[in-house]
């Protein structure tokens, strides 16, 4: 398997696929995938897993400022759900992140999903919340201490 950078245009469809499949393809971009960094994951030339990096910047206080880093729209292929494809994507985020200085990383996670970010030393912030009848938490982790 291979991981590597690729365009917001080359993650729509897998995005559109996974996670929302019963609205138009236009429905899968999200404000920002412009300026936003993509990850592919490929298994035999096919993109079986796609994740966005979107960044910020936010002042702790009058002198310093923390880059930020959210995932959105994670997504992999049914056919390539549950074969550790998904945690091999965000080692290597992390390692990236950890690399490009990045204090926060961040993601709205499904309530299906929290285990996996909990494994990758993530916690839940606040309370449960819903995008349309969807649960999430927001979950978080300091990427410099780790």
């Amino acid at each position: 398997m291979e991981i590597k950078p690729i365009s917001w245009q080359e993650a729509l469809p897998l995005r559109h696929q996974v996670l929302w499949p019963n609205e138009p393809p236009a429905f899968s971009k999200v404000e920002g995938d412009e300026d936003a960094l993509h990850y592919g994951a490929f298994l035999d030339g096919e993109i079986v897993c796609v994740a966005s990096i979107h960044f910020s910047s936010e002042f702790t206080d009058a002198h310093n400022k923390t880059k930020n880093a959210r995932l959105r729209k994670f997504a992999t292929s049914q056919a390539h759900q549950g074969q550790g494809i998904g945690s091999l994507m965000l080692k290597r985020i992390l390692t990236d992140l950890k690399q490009e200085g990045v204090s926060i990383f961040w993601c709205d996670a499904r309530e299906t999903a929290m285990g996996l970010y909990e494994r990758f030393g993530m916690h839940a912030e606040g309370e449960r919340f819903y995008k349309g009848d969807i649960p999430y938490f927001r979950m978080s982790k300091n990427v410099e201490n780790a």
